[in-house]
């Protein structure tokens, strides 16, 4: 699956801190349908991500009904 979106990043200051954008509302119910397929705890799915030239590896995290 293939899902292009763009959104704010935004700071989670938790004990070790990251970065998040959070998934569009409107793509999340395709994310949470094929959720069971493919995540490997608590829901999470990996995925491969990139902002403009940057590509790494990650996991989306389920979130009040979002990613």
């Amino acid at each position: 699956m293939d899902l292009e979106f763009s959104g704010e990043i935004w700071f989670w200051k938790g004990p070790a801190p990251w970065h998040f954008v959070t998934v569009p509302e409107g793509e999340c119910g395709e994310l949470a349908a094929r959720a069971e397929f493919v995540s490997y705890g608590w829901g999470m799915i990996p995925v491969t991500a990139s902002i403009g030239r940057s590509t790494w590896t990650t996991s989306l995290f389920p979130k009040d009904g979002r990613y």
